[in-house]
């Protein structure tokens, strides 16, 4: 089945101010270009149709919480199995590790502070602006299910709506108890099995797990099929989980006001916690793993997995106890870095199971979304199409650093705002409640162990750094 790829004839180029005119969606120009010919061949063949889009998001899981990213322990075999048929990008993070506004960049293309969304109220982009919104104007079946943190969930918005979040056990609408991933893949293969076909369609498939229940003593509450998973094993502490490490913090980071520190006390203050919590965190991954093959494999049961767009990713990384914290927020590479892997069909044998590791951002990937389906970015989406990376032997110019932020929550003692300049090299933290900055050479110290600021011979580099930062701060906007 061949995917959807550009047309460039004089015949379309008559055609789309026409369909423009009138207002006539763009998955519409195959049905309405079969009619023409230009110099004696059809414009378009018949099989030639828009592609799907198809989300896979988890919630707090990290770049290397994955068997293909090189973790020795989790199982994700359907998801390794999806980077062997696509492309997986190394140096894949967030603009804000959290929940709520990595969302909303998520949908919006744009950082925290163009579309406004600073915890988990709703962005200030206009609907029409998002990549579903742009979608189901151009005459896609557009869906979304599960977790939504961007306010009120805007069920009208969609063909196929249905959210909810918060805790791994759920009552559903026929007063059972079901696990919220079990509830996702069931919400999921219905949007598949229900959706017209003569429609391409979008799904967003926004998954709970592995997110903690906050408030649960257990924090990570698997499916019972699940416990036999790693029983046997000894999850090794990260190297970074010591006191000395802890010590080496700002000192409003390792203050037990911290909510950092307060939840590693939930999560890892003793060997025994950690482990049960670590295990229980991977059987979560497991199991959205599962789910993910079940739907995989349904695409592939009606004959659209080879005209789909699948892309597998997360909306912000996750402290195991690195640095003595737990959960995100902050600019280190364990909370801003997550997994991102693209099956796109246009994809060339030969390239399939490839890497990629141009720095690609969350903001990227509603334009990637859109210039799949042929659809102009609007003006005011900050991120960039990724596809070029993969698709061209000869990848453009790319970002070789990106700006980092994260807005104050509650007060500066429970999370302080944070700001960086992240290069591959380099990376320059700004504390903004606290005046404080930091400078790490990562290529010498990629876990981010010694602060160079305060040291004379990193002068130089400290004052470009703190320049270039305030520039695309500024760009941001």
């Amino acid at each position: 089945m061949a995917a959807a790829r550009p047309v460039s004839t004089d015949v379309t180029l008559s055609i789309v101010p026409v369909m423009k005119l009138y207002d006539i969606p763009r998955t519409c120009l195959h049905l309405i270009a079969g009619l023409f010919l230009v110099s004696g061949h059809a414009l378009m063949a018949a099989d030639e149709r828009p592609l799907n889009i198809l989300v896979l998001y988890a919630d707090d899981m990290r770049h290397d919480s994955l068997g293909c990213a090189g973790n020795p322990v989790v199982l994700t075999p359907n998801i390794d199995k999806l980077a062997t048929q696509g492309i997986r990008f190394t140096h894949s993070c967030v603009t804000t590790a959290i929940c709520g506004v990595s969302r909303a960049s998520l949908f919006t293309g744009q950082w925290m502070s163009r579309h406004g969304n600073t915890a988990f109220q709703r962005f200030k982009t206009p609907w029409q602006e998002t990549y579903p919104g742009l979608l189901r104007k151009e005459g896609y079946h557009v869906g979304h299910i599960g977790k939504w943190h961007n306010g009120e969930f805007p069920a009208k918005e969609f063909d196929f709506g249905r959210a909810y979040s918060g805790t791994h056990w759920i009552t559903n609408k026929q007063g059972e108890r079901v696990h919220v991933t079990q509830q996702n893949e069931i919400d999921a293969l219905e949007f598949l099995r229900t959706r017209p076909t003569d429609q391409p369609f979008c799904l967003t498939l926004a998954f709970f797990a592995p997110h903690a229940q906050d408030e649960h003593p257990d924090q990570y509450l698997p499916q019972p099929e699940s416990m036999a998973l790693y029983q046997d094993i000894t999850i090794p502490l990260p190297r970074t989980a010591t006191p000395a490490a802890l010590k080496r913090l700002p000192p409003f980071l390792s203050d037990a006001k911290n909510e950092g520190r307060n939840r590693w006390t939930w999560r890892f203050d003793t060997p025994e916690k950690y482990q049960r919590m670590m295990k229980n965190y991977y059987r979560l991954i497991t199991e959205v793993d599962a789910v993910c093959g079940r739907v995989i494999d349904e695409l592939a049961a009606k004959g659209e997995l080879d005209n789909t767009l699948v892309i597998f990713t997360s909306d912000n990384g996750y402290f195991h106890g690195e640095h003595g914290l737990a959960d995100k927020w902050y600019p280190h590479e364990e909370s801003i870095r997550v997994p991102l892997i693209i099956r796109d069909p246009r994809l060339p044998g030969e390239k399939r199971g490839g890497t990629r590791d141009p720095f690609a951002l969350n903001v990227d990937i509603a334009p990637t979304i859109l210039a799949a389906a042929g659809i102009d970015a609007p003006e005011r989406m900050q991120g960039s199409d990724l596809s070029p990376h993969y698709l061209r032997d000869d990848p453009p110019a790319w970002r070789s650093e990106f700006f980092y932020e994260h807005a104050v929550f509650k007060n500066a003692s429970f999370i302080p705002a944070s700001e960086a300049l992240v290069r591959k090299d380099w990376k320059y933290f700004y504390w903004p409640n606290h005046k404080l900055e930091q400078l790490f050479h990562l290529a010498e110290d990629p876990f981010e162990e010694t602060d160079l600021a305060p040291d004379p011979a990193h002068k130089a580099t400290l004052r470009e750094m703190r320049e270039r930062f305030q520039q695309l701060k500024a760009e941001a906007r």
